[in-house]
């Protein structure tokens, strides 16, 4: 009886496949191309900050919106026929799948803050430097903060030099003070 091998991917009518017999590569050459695809497909993990993962629920959405993106990512890569090719292409989002699914395991939403007397946890401070600059954050999560768009990581100096004070009270953040002018 000839029988077709159980082959671990779907092959198209008329597709000629390789008899194990007729067409063997040196195992020399296998094990060399496996180390190479795997040196270049096994990316390492993304540093997940230590403490626990505080979001906001804007916070907790984007991480969510990551992982789908993620995730979709990955499946894409998965559909490239090439075996190297598809390590290659999946390793960036598989890394990044792993991340976000254990942000978003991890993720801790908090509140938001309902009284604007002191900074907590998701208030927008506005704060004076001593060079006269104002300048105005919202403190958040570590994956959500981005100073470019007005958010840091209530984990940073400033941030922590923050938190539990009200407006007209002077923090010392490295060699300068901040006066914090408003809550919000």
């Amino acid at each position: 009886m000839n029988r077709t091998p159980d082959l671990p991917f779907s092959t198209s009518p008329g597709t000629r496949v390789p008899s194990p017999r007729s067409e063997q590569l040196s195992v020399a050459f296998t094990k060399e191309d496996s180390a190479e695809t795997a040196s270049e497909t096994m990316l390492p993990d993304r540093p997940i900050p230590p403490g626990p993962n505080l979001v906001t629920a804007a916070g907790l959405e984007a991480l969510e919106r990551q992982l789908a993106e993620a995730r979709l990512a990955y499946e894409a890569a998965m559909q490239i026929t090439d075996v190297n090719e598809r390590r290659r292409q999946a390793a960036s989002p598989f890394r990044d799948l792993r991340y976000f699914t254990d942000r978003v395991r991890t993720a801790v939403l908090v509140a938001a803050p309902t009284d604007t007397d002191i900074v907590a946890f998701g208030s927008t401070v506005t704060f004076a430097r001593d060079d006269g600059r104002q300048q105005t954050y919202r403190i958040v999560g570590e994956s959500e903060a981005d100073p470019k768009t007005g958010s840091i990581s209530s984990a940073s100096p400033i941030a922590q030099a923050l938190i539990g004070k009200g407006v007209g009270d002077v923090v010392s953040v490295g060699a300068g003070e901040l006066e914090i002018i408003a809550i919000g």
